[in-house]
This record gives C-alpha cells, sequence and structure tokens, in this order.
C-alpha cells in the first residue's frame, strides 16, 4: 500500500523527489549517538553533560558551548589529544574550535561499511542505487557523500546562498559538515547566525519544495529544524499558496507498539498556518526506497546537472555544426566532457550497413555477459568485424580483448600487424577505466585496503568506482569476475543509474584477463 501510494505521488511530479535526511538517518544506519550522546563523548574535563544542560537552562546549542569552554582547556593539556594538537592547533580560531575538530575526528571514523553489514543492509543496497535529484541535510556526517559520491556538496549556509545549484545532482549540507570543522552549526552563536539567514535559505531551496516532493527520513515532526525551515518557506510563498506544497512533503516516521505500517495525508500547524503533508508511518523503509527507485530517471543525475551547467544556445555560434558531437553517458565523468552537448541519452543500437547478418541485434552487454560467463558462442571474426565497431560508435567501454584472442592476436605487435582499425578499444591506459572524481576518497580511504575490503566495506556502486583505482598486481581477476557476475543486473541501463561504472570495469576486466 505505502509504496504503491507513493509510487502514485511520485509519477505525478513533473521533477525527481529529493531526500531530505535528519539525525535519525544516521543512527539508524551507523549506529551514530543522538545530540546527546555524541556532545557526552566529550564531556571529558569532570563534568557530566548533565551539569552542562542544566546550566544551559536545558539548551543543547548553548551546553555545547559551555562544555566547548571546558574542553578547550582540557585539549591543550591532555595526553589523549596530544597528537591531535599538534596537528590541528594552526586551524584553532576560537574556543569552540578544539571541540569541532574532535567532533569530525570521531565521526570520520564512521563509513558505509558498518551500514552495509548492518540489520539494514538491504535498505543501504537500495539507497546506493536511487536516482534522486538531490539530497537536503542537517546531518554532520559523511555517510550521504559515501552513497552519493557523484552528487556535488556544497556546505554551510554560504556555500549555498552564494553558489549557482542547479537542484539535481546535490548534496545541501545545511549544517555544516565533519569535513570542515568551522563550518558545523553546533552552539548557540551558531544557531542564531543560521535563524537570521534562514529566509535566505528558504528562499534559494523554495523552488525545491513547490516542484519536487521531498522525502523527510530520521526527523520528528516536532523537530525545530524542520519546523523553523517550513515556516520560512510558508512566509516565501504565502498561505494563499500554501496549497502548492500538497502531497510534495512526505514525512517518514516510526509507527508505533500495535499500530500496523500505513500512510495518510495530514498538516502540520506552524504559526497558525496549516500546511498540507503525507505522513508514512512505518519502520520498514524498503517500500520507500522501492517507490523512489521504480519513478527514478534513465538519466543519472550528474549527468543532468553537467548539462544543466554545460548547456550551450547553438544559435550564438556562427558555426554551429563544429559545436555538435553526440556523446555517450559512459564517456561522461566531468562537466567538461558534455560543453558542446545538445541531447544526451543511451544511444539507440541501430542496425547498419557494417552488421553481419545473424549478429545485428548483439549488443555491449550481450558481449559483457559472454566476456564474463564465456558462454556466447560468438564468432569473434564477426565480433571484431561488425559488433565492436557498431556498439562502440560512441563509447570506448566494450569488451575487445577477448575476441582478439580467439583469433590469434594475442599481443601488440600482431595487433599492430592485423591491420585492424581497433584503437579506440585497444590502445587504452589503466587510468582511463578510472572515475576522475572518486579519486580523492579512494585515496583518501581505500588505497592501503585490498580490493577484497573495498567489495566487503562498500556498496556496489561505489565499489565498481574504486576498483579501478588498484595497480594490475593488486587486482584479483577471479574476485572481479565474481562480483560483477553478482552484480550483473547493474549492467543494465534500465535497471542501473551506474549502468556505465559497472561496464567500464566489466571492459577493464576483458582487458587485464585477456590483453596485454
Amino acid at each position: 500500500m505505502i509504496r504503491h501510494k507513493l509510487e502514485e505521488i511520485f509519477k505525478n511530479r513533473g521533477a525527481g523527489p529529493f531526500l531530505f535526511v535528519g539525525s535519525g538517518f544516521s543512527r539508524r544506519y551507523l549506529g551514530l549517538e543522538d545530540w546527546r550522546g555524541l556532545l557526552s563523548r566529550f564531556c571529558v574535563a569532570g563534568n557530566p553533560f548533565e551539569y552542562y544542560l542544566a546550566s544551559a537552562n536545558g539548551n543543547y546549542p548553548f551546553a555545547a558551548r559551555l562544555l566547548a569552554e571546558d574542553f578547550n582547556k582540557h585539549w591543550w593539556s591532555s595526553e589523549t589529544y596530544k597528537a591531535s594538537v599538534e596537528r590541528h592547533k594552526g586551524k584553532i580560531s576560537n574556543v569552540t574550535s578544539a571541540l569541532r575538530i574532535e567532533i569530525c575526528n570521531y565521526l570520520s571514523t564512521l563509513d558505509q561499511g558498518k551500514a552495509k553489514n548492518s540489520d539494514y543492509g538491504q535498505e543501504v543496497g537500495l539507497l546506493a542505487g536511487l536516482n534522486v535529484d538531490g539530497i537536503i541535510t542537517t546531518n554532520w556526517d559523511t555517510f550521504i557523500e559515501q552513497l552519493f559520491p557523484d552528487y556535488r556538496k556544497y556546505i554551510g549556509q554560504n556555500e549555498l546562498l552564494f553558489s549557482n545549484p542547479q537542484e539535481i545532482g546535490e548534496i545541501y549540507k545545511i549544517h555544516g559538515c565533519s569535513t570542515l570543522p568551522a563550518s558545523l552549526v553546533l552552539t548557540n552563536e551558531d544557531y542564531d547566525q543560521f535563524n537570521e539567514r534562514n529566509a535566505y535559505l528558504a528562499a534559494k531551496l523554495i523552488t525545491i519544495f513547490v516542484e519536487h516532493p521531498v522525502v523527510f527520513l530520521g526527523y520528528s515532526l516536532s523537530d525545530q529544524n524542520i519546523s523553523s525551515l517550513l515556516r520560512a518557506i510558508s512566509l516565501c510563498i504565502g498561505k494563499e499558496n500554501i496549497e502548492q506544497l500538497r502531497q510534495n512533503l512526505i514525512f517518514v516516521q516510526r509507527q508505533a507498539d500495535g499500530e500496523e505500517a500505513n500512510i495518510s495525508d495530514t498538516y502540520i500547524t506552524i504559526d497558525g498556518v496549516q500546511i498540507p503533508l503525507v505522513l508514512v508511518k512505518s519502520n520498514n523503509w524498503i517500500p520507500i526506497f522501492e517507490a523512489l527507485q521504480a519513478t527514478k530517471r534513465k538519466i543519472p543525475a550528474r549527468v543532468l546537472r553537467y548539462c544543466k551547467e554545460q548547456m550551450y544556445e547553438l544559435v550564438q555560434s556562427s558555426e554551429p555544426e563544429k559545436k555538435l558531437c553526440v556523446v555517450d553517458i559512459d564517456a561522461i565523468d566531468r562537466k567538461e566532457d558534455v560543453e558542446f552537448l545538445v541531447g544526451v541519452g543511451v544511444a539507440s543500437h541501430q542496425e547498419n550497413a557494417i552488421s553481419g547478418v545473424g549478429y545485428a541485434a548483439v549488443e555491449t552487454k550481450d558481449l559483457i555477459v559472454d566476456v564474463l560467463h564465456e558462454k556466447g558462442g560468438y564468432d569473434a571474426r564477426q565480433i571484431i568485424d561488425s559488433v565492436i565497431p557498431r556498439v562502440g560508435r560512441y563509447t570506448q567501454n566494450v569488451p575487445v580483448f577477448k575476441y582478439l584472442r580467439q583469433v590469434g592476436i594475442d599481443c601488440a605487435e600482431a595487433y599492430e600487424k592485423s591491420g585492424l582499425a581497433l584503437d579506440k578499444w585497444v590502445k587504452r591506459d589503466l587510468k582511463d577505466f578510472r572515475v576522475k572524481m572518486y579519486s580523492a576518497p579512494f585515496f583518501r580511504k581505500y588505497r592501503h585496503q585490498t580490493m577484497y575490503d573495498v567489495i566487503d566495506g562498500c556498496t556496489p556502486e561505489n565499489a565498481s568506482a574504486y576498483i579501478p583505482f588498484f595497480s594490475r598486481e593488486k587486482i584479483d581477476l577471479d574476485l572481479l569476475r565474481q562480483f560483477l557476475t553478482e552484480n550483473e543486473e547493474k549492467l543494465d541501463y534500465a535497471t542501473s543509474s551506474y549502468a556505465s561504472n559497472f561496464r567500464k570495469l566489466a571492459t577493464l576486466y576483458d582487458k587485464l584477463k585477456w590483453g596485454w
């Protein structure tokens, strides 16, 4: 019932869904403490957190400020933090800096491996494959970026307010991020500053709330962060237009003991204004993610964002024909790759003059499946002469070495003597199989791990992009083949937003196993 109702809502909207993610999301998947628990970890100066909370009359941001003052004194003199002091002392700008730095150090130890191997592993698997338009979050940890590494991240209000977001393929971390300690909205001063700019933030996000369905995960309806933002948005659009938000705001909450999972239309009242929303009560988020998956775009959100960033008016050129090119999704790793792009999609594979009789229907995925299972029974000469030039017209990610081996071409010298014009698919370095945006997270976190560690600790979508960064010697071909066959459905653009990564990895497997 929940899934079908949500699918209907998503399909009736012109724009794709956004996720709005709160602290309950990180507690669910990472086991991260609530705010009280997190701050209690740093009560190392002799006073329990209850002392700070009482001193702040129950105000958590003010309690955080008081805690930060005591923690600062302890941090500079404690043996526990000696190494951290040496590393970060140049970054200290005020009395709260030390607490911010250590909170961020702690959050950096949490990753997707814990979530993937938790009781919610199936939900995490679905999440990683979603193609939502974007994510807004008040969370500081980096779990969202790990799940959606292709998405561009904006940290804090300032970066969002003074940038030009495209509202697709993006993550808005409005309360800061653990990668930038100074950005955390932590103390009462931070919240005062945040609230002063809340109207500007609401104005920046208003298009999202009016045009996109927004799914709130990990929040309570009484959450002050949400109510203040919804209040600001309602003020922007006016009471008379508040119905524009109907079925655009979808809150997911835990069901009470003895209560059945359900979905209903309701209202939240903020300063006398009734804001319509859809309330989903369920402890199981799988139907929600399945509904999102069923209505996803076939083109990855990152590619659509690149197109919006780099779209040019051809009529402004005196020679528009020189500004045109056709680019396959597999070839797009960064916005510069679509500088002259007019349309993007999975290229249609039509039969043409070079197609051999009986081989016109063979496509790239068929060749990849044959490479993985070696049961295709294809005529290698037909594949080389007709299929590869046809299906690889707009992409390099087509397996070729298996078929070259079958016709006796087993080295570079033999290939050069053959006279075949397959350089596009043959002459590729290992670096050509790497997606540039994954470089920094790989070298920061995974370069000293094994390929097995990456597959075990990451979602398949992430692992497919990280594996090509290993050296040839560290890539286990048997394990790679097993990984690809276990995720074979992700090779299909119709079912996976990350099909290009998996096809690129399968092509790398072909090169490493049969190439030279």
